[in-house]
């Protein structure tokens, strides 16, 4: 049952300056707040000792931090952890830790499904029930950080952050925004926007507002690089083709020399694979400063495609690699808990066509 309490898990720092400040409160119990909740994991108002006793009383009545159901917590045996979530609605999302050397990075979901139906992802075949809102965002983060604790030195095991779970986040903006803004509060996370990165199709208007909005880093799916080819793989190519999206990369980074935009390409045997499409590819993205991703295809059930082969996906970064493009090859991590790139499913109760319709809103019904 729904709760009609607030989720104070919804309130970035402007929201709960806001929300004190209508109550007669000082903007500076934001801080207070966030550092309990977000810093400290507490979720019993009374032990919030530096508030007034009749501020937590109220708080104990009109609102709560609510958090998902853990309805599965799967460890793979290369130590990828996974958590499939059950939110109010009934829906199920699944959260990935990524543990490395030297850093921990968590994929996080914005959606439950996606709308936007790439013929290679698992997710895609789902369907798409709703948006995220900015508690059950931020609320993976909160899960997972209980679940992993502290490292040795007292330090969170999480370092990055990577908005490339199920759905398009660019489609649920206005709750991955106020999300964003927890990741890199101080009070919040702490993250610097170099470790965490928005995930897009290519949904170049809010590209653009994101990039005047906040300071964070960008992923931009390609997986091709003629529109034809892309039409097929990614859908939203047909509203924003390749050379806007490639123009919108490039506002994007603007004069800032320290960033790039990570392109994802997606390896699939016969399909984009050929060292003639690396030198495309190339053509692509003259211009971009970037660093490429090449992920090997995870497969799963009723798939017409085929991960390339070893070998081929090495001579694709080598001709890459020799006219100085940063390549690397993404190694594929927990596909055995169904855990890897393309693979999360969760649990959607499918209610659209799986059209471009959100895509007509961004643009204006355009």
């Amino acid at each position: 049952m729904t709760s009609n309490k607030i989720n104070l898990l919804d309130f970035d720092r402007k929201a709960f300056e806001a929300f004190f400040t209508e109550r007669g409160e000082k903007a500076f119990r934001a801080t207070q707040m966030l550092k309990w909740i977000h810093q400290l994991y507490v979720d019993d108002f009374d032990a919030m000792t530096n508030l007034s006793k009749s501020l937590r009383q109220q708080l104990l009545e009109q609102t709560e931090i609510r958090l998902p159901e853990i309805v599965a917590d799967q460890q793979s045996q290369d130590g990828t952890r996974k958590w499939l979530l059950r939110l109010d609605s009934g829906n199920c999302i699944e959260t990935v830790f990524i543990p490395e050397s030297g850093r921990g990075t968590l994929c996080v979901s914005s959606q439950v499904g996606c709308t936007l139906n790439c013929s290679f992802c698992s997710t895609a075949q789902q369907g798409f029930n709703r948006n995220l809102t900015t508690g059950e965002i931020i609320a993976q983060l909160l899960v997972a950080n209980r679940a992993l604790g502290r490292d040795p030195k007292g330090e969170r095991v999480i370092t990055n952050v990577v908005m490339m779970g199920m759905g398009e986040p660019l489609l649920n903006y206005d709750n991955v925004l106020p999300a964003l803004n927890l990741m890199m509060d101080d009070f919040g996370y702490g993250l610097s926007w170099r470790r965490v990165t928005v995930s897009t199709a290519g949904v170049v208007p809010m590209m653009d507002k994101l990039h005047q909005a906040m300071n964070v880093s960008l992923a931009v799916s390609l997986h091709a690089t003629n529109d034809a080819l892309r039409d097929e793989l990614v859908p939203i190519n047909r509203k924003y083709p390749i050379k806007e999206l490639m123009e919108a990369c490039r506002r994007f980074v603007g004069d800032d020399t320290r960033k790039r935009v990570t392109i994802e390409y997606v390896m699939l045997d016969g399909v984009n694979d050929s060292l003639e499409d690396a030198r495309a590819l190339m053509k692509v993205l003259r211009g971009v400063p970037n660093k490429i991703n090449l992920i090997p295809f995870n497969p799963f059930p009723n798939s017409p495609y085929r991960s390339s082969p070893q070998e081929r996906i090495n001579a694709f970064r080598d001709v890459l690699m020799s006219a100085g493009y940063n390549t690397v090859t993404r190694k594929t991590r927990g596909d055995d808990i169904d855990a890897a790139c393309g693979q999360l499913a969760g649990k959607v109760m499918d209610r659209t066509r799986r059209s471009l319709r959100n895509i007509a809103v961004v643009n204006g019904g355009a």
